[in-house]
């Protein structure tokens, strides 16, 4: 039942730069429209976990809804979910632990974790199985990084790796246990 990372970063680490922007993502030219491996990896998965910050910033992108698989949201605050989005997204809230076994009980053993604090609250309870790290060839010199500390490494085995795009490297790690 693994819980998998699917993030791109930029050569420094960051997932957002210093104003919490992910334009840059777009900045490595795409000329023939490459998904990147992502439809392959999302017909892996059962649903997404994500945080309030990257369900906030998903609704802001100027696009349709990107998710065709129900959408987790970990938080301790919201009440709702926001109109429009009732069947598509649903509120979680409590010990990482208690709401893996309770997606894994209904049926979503395939995890996609998306969202930088959320992936280090993963981390830190030893819950990500895999991680596919896509690196964008820029340095941002500062923003949000995709980790953070941990009491006690975690010990990841290099599985895979790709260039795509002639531009990004596609690292694909399995935690070893």
């Amino acid at each position: 039942m693994p819980n998998i990372v699917y993030i791109a970063t930029s050569l420094d680490g960051y997932i957002a730069d210093k104003n919490g922007s992910v334009d840059w993502l777009h900045a490595t030219p795409n000329p023939d429209g490459s998904d990147l491996g992502y439809n392959d990896f999302i017909e892996r998965i059962d649903a997404l976990v994500m945080g309030r910050n990257t369900l906030d910033m998903v609704l802001s992108f100027d696009c349709d809804w990107p998710y065709t698989r129900p959408v987790f949201v970990l938080s301790n605050t919201m009440a709702h979910v926001p109109e429009g989005y009732e069947d598509k997204i649903f509120l979680v809230k409590g010990p990482l632990t208690t709401v893996v076994a309770s997606l894994n009980e209904q049926g979503y053993n395939n995890l996609y974790i998306d969202g930088g604090i959320t992936i280090q609250n993963f981390l830190k309870e030893d819950l990500i199985d895999e991680m596919i790290i896509t690196t964008i060839p820029v340095l941002l010199g500062g923003g949000s990084p995709l980790f953070g500390e941990l009491v006690t490494p975690r010990s990841f085995e290099l599985t895979g790796s790709e260039t795509l795009i002639n531009q990004l490297v596609q690292n694909h790690f399995t935690r070893v246990r």
